[in-house]
């Protein structure tokens, strides 16, 4: 083995029906680094770290493990484990019902007497050595996601691993979760935990990684230390040509900026569903590619819902064409030619026991009425046109799409309303937890139906992605609409002060401002609800009442100054 290698790959060699998913690939993680596994969706990335962790058995090649002589054979998670491999996946895989302590112990308790006091003892222990701000006792589910990785991580650890994989851990949390988590990561390198980080932002491999491995269709592009590999040559890697495709897109964006003209296709006026947002209008033209934009939790997907009729309507109207349309349920909206794409693909989306063609279908068949079913031959030709348009990544039409990468299971759900041909289209969250080549395939196919005459609107966290594809944003705060943006008052910085503005008004006015913990400081009644120690109540309030006052001082001292407001 090399020096301070920790884990080594040598040609390894993958095979699945029709497709070569590892050809020859070599990987080496040393003592004390984060190395990022980088590719797109479809690379070999998720089938690497599976061989790694003995959920797949490897056809060809050598596994090298430091403390081992010679090679070491994985046939089964087990032994990875006993190895001491183990592995964080995206979707937590703890139990959410059950304490911390049980979570951290369960299955390694040995004996028919479980030694509570102990077990809850030694679990403070781990946390505390890993300055994880979770209770022994405390139920898991009332943990944030977070959190609960870090237990996740803390019981890998507490199992002595030398090798410790973390496959997208980040995708389900804000900006103060992943830094939390990034310290975790930084405190088990300097411990001499090898550590596998795969993940699709970018941003993120270059503040915590120390070494780059690049996969592309199952063979290996390169390893790379991170100072000497720029992000522009990364992506470049990943795509396998020059990443030219973004100023493409910005010019068709600036052609498409002249169909602007026309009565609205949908109107929303003051509309309000049950899920908690303000009453909203809304509109968007043919042709058009619009957008929701805002912070975390702002109401963007609300709203949508709402159009789709996937949320109760409670006030307000939708009109389609200037006529009044009323649309209580997801068939009802499918029957104005609404087609809606969710934000959590797996939970709304696909049907992942069912195959690529039987996905496809499902929103057509729907539409048609199960009484007048598709021929078999039907759904193998619809099915292999759109595979082909959208070039979705699959063995065949028969593949059950649980099998396929995110980025081919998003393209799966996007041919499932493109067969409907929709005049309107939503999009929330089309290219979360995809590669850089398939977020790109999907911008340009946006702007392609959009100048085919398809309304369109696109929701995304990503505000560089949202300039590239919208000619116009609603902007969203607290679950209401505070302003609108297009044209030349589209950029980035415009955004944040829309953003801002919201609160500076806050500051200027009366209202009470609340706070980041919710504790309502003029509203008496709701301290019970935000404040677990009853006998603290009254001080808990007047910190917050103290932190409030200084936050509108701040706010009203920076508008008077001109700063910028963070």
């Amino acid at each position: 083995m090399k020096e301070k290698a920790v884990l080594e790959l040598h040609n390894i060699h993958k095979t699945f029906p029709g497709v070569k998913a590892l050809q020859n690939v070599d990987f080496t993680l040393r003592e004390g680094e984060i190395h990022a596994l980088m590719g797109e969706n479809g690379a070999g990335k998720s089938t690497l770290i599976k061989v790694i962790t003995g959920v797949y058995e490897k056809e060809e090649g050598q596994i090298f493990l430091k403390g081992n002589e010679g090679e070491v054979h994985i046939h089964s998670p087990q032994d990875a484990q006993n190895l001491g491999i183990s592995t964080v996946y995206q979707e937590i895989t703890l139990c959410p019902n059950l304490t911390v302590a049980e979570n951290m112990f369960i299955g390694r308790t040995k004996g028919q007497i479980t030694k509570w006091r102990q077990m809850n003892k030694d679990t403070d222990r781990i946390l505390k050595s890993l300055d994880i701000p979770a209770r022994a006792s405390q139920q898991l589910a009332s943990c944030s996601l977070a959190v609960q990785q870090m237990v996740a991580i803390a019981r890998a650890v507490d199992m002595e691993c030398k090798v410790l994989i973390l496959d997208e851990p980040t995708s389900s949390l804000d900006d103060s979760e992943v830094q939390k988590l990034f310290g975790l990561m930084r405190d088990l390198k300097s411990k001499g935990v090898g550590i596998i980080f795969v993940t699709h932002f970018l941003d993120q491999v270059y503040e915590v990684c120390d070494r780059i491995t690049v996969l592309r269709d199952g063979k290996l592009v390169g390893e790379y230390e991170i100072e000497k590999l720029p992000r522009v040559q990364l992506v470049s890697k990943m795509l396998g040509k020059e990443l030219d495709d973004l100023s493409d897109i910005k010019g068709d964006s600036e052609g498409y900026k002249e169909k602007d003209a026309g009565s609205p296709l949908f109107e929303a006026d003051k509309l309000q569903s049950n899920a908690g947002i303000k009453p909203f209008d809304f509109y968007i033209k043919k042709g058009e590619v619009n957008g929701f934009t805002g912070l975390l939790g702002s109401g963007r997907s609300e709203c949508v819902r709402a159009i789709f009729g996937a949320d109760r309507i409670i006030n307000g109207k939708l009109k389609k064409n200037g006529k009044v349309v009323k649309v209580s349920k997801p068939l009802d909206a499918m029957k104005q030619g609404i087609a809606y794409l969710p934000e959590d693909r797996k939970r709304d989306g696909i049907v992942g026991d069912l195959s690529v063609r039987e996905n496809l279908i499902l929103a057509a068949q729907v539409l048609r009425g199960f009484f007048k079913p598709y021929s078999k031959a039907e759904t193998y030709r619809i099915a292999d046109e759109y595979i082909k348009l959208l070039d979705i990544k699959t063995a065949s039409a028969d593949t059950p799409i649980k099998s396929l990468s995110g980025g081919n299971q998003q393209k799966v759900i996007v041919a499932r309303w493109l067969l409907m041909h929709p005049e309107y289209l939503i999009l929330d969250e089309p290219t979360r937890g995809i590669d850089v080549g398939t977020k790109v395939d999907i911008q340009k196919l946006v702007l392609k139906l959009a100048s085919e005459g398809m309304s369109i609107t696109f929701i995304s966290s990503e505000t560089d992605e949202m300039l590239r594809t919208c000619s116009r944003l609603v902007v969203m705060r607290d679950r209401k609409v505070v302003g609108e943006l297009k044209g030349d008052e589209l950029t980035q910085s415009n955004i944040m002060k829309t953003i801002a503005g919201h609160a500076e008004e806050m500051a200027a006015s009366d209202e009470p401002i609340i706070v980041e913990e919710e504790i309502i400081v003029d509203d008496q009644d709701n301290t019970e609800e935000t404040i677990d120690d009853q006998d603290n109540t009254e001080e808990t309030i007047g910190e917050a009442e103290e932190l409030a006052s200084a936050i509108k001082e701040t706010i009203k001292s920076k508008i008077e100054r001109g700063e910028k407001i963070d």
